[in-house]
């Protein structure tokens, strides 16, 4: 009878991915039963219960090595799991866990978003867009004033709550950002007009300007508007979420007359 052994993890492929790297085997050839899938809690953060699964080590063939057969034979639980040198292969595949994006952090991540968004509005559906570390959740429909909040405030706590959310059962850094309708893209074009027009100002009176309150994806797109003025620098004071951030010119200096 083949020995059995059980992981846990905050899901199932955190568990499955804990039980590849500590008995040695690929994750195509792992073989297992769920026990438990576990459970997020209230917005993941009360109640959470741990995902559970029974392994069931697969039969070796002739050409495995040395220390895999030991393995099968000699150890009774994982943890007389003897260290041996990972393969190229399983090199390449945790990489690629690494760098992927897990569908548990974005399904998480739109669950508890369409949670929230129901209690605010009704009819309103939730897309989304995966790249290596970062998740663009796309919301339509519903009361978009509801959703978008004076200034935005309320599309920024959604979008703080759930890459809060999100990280919280994540081992790589991922960065949440919600969209409604084209907001985005609209707010993006009128920060750029508005950074370009403070930084003439600041430029024509010789003296700083300061906008206030403002988040970290606004202060960059501010940045990047004036990053290429060498006339005038910018620079974020404060503390906490929200900053104000500061248009200085910059001193010219009249050249110094040749004297011949």
């Amino acid at each position: 009878m083949s020995p059995h052994f059980e992981f846990e993890g905050k899901n199932v492929e955190k568990a499955s991915q804990k039980a590849c790297e500590e008995l040695k085997i690929p994750k195509e050839k792992l073989k297992y039963d769920v026990i438990s899938y576990g459970a997020t809690g209230i917005f993941g953060l009360v109640g959470i219960k741990k995902a559970k699964i029974r392994v069931t080590l697969p039969d070796l063939t002739p050409e495995d090595n040395t220390e895999e057969k030991d393995l099968e034979h000699n150890n009774k639980s994982k943890k007389h799991v003897t260290e041996v040198e990972r393969s190229t292969e399983q090199v390449r595949l945790e990489d690629k866990a690494i760098v992927s994006m897990p569908d548990e952090s974005v399904n998480l991540g739109k669950n508890v978003l369409q949670r929230i968004i129901d209690l605010i509005t009704i009819d309103a559906e939730i897309s989304f867009e995966k790249k290596t570390d970062q998740i663009l959740f796309y919301i339509k429909g519903g009361d978009i004033a509801l959703l978008i909040g004076k200034q935005g405030q309320t599309l920024e706590a959604m979008q703080y709550l759930i890459e809060k959310i999100v990280n919280k059962h994540s081992e790589q850094r991922i960065r949440v950002q919600i969209d409604i309708e084209g907001y985005l893209e609209k707010r993006q074009n009128n920060l750029k007009r508005l950074a370009v027009r403070l930084a003439e100002k600041a430029k024509r009176g010789g003296k700083p300007i300061t906008i206030g309150q403002m988040n970290a994806y606004d202060r960059r797109i501010v940045h990047l508007a004036l990053r290429d003025d060498s006339d005038v620098r910018t620079q974020s004071v404060g503390d906490g979420f929200l900053k104000k951030l500061l248009i200085f010119p910059r001193k010219k200096y009249p050249r110094e007359k040749n004297h011949t």
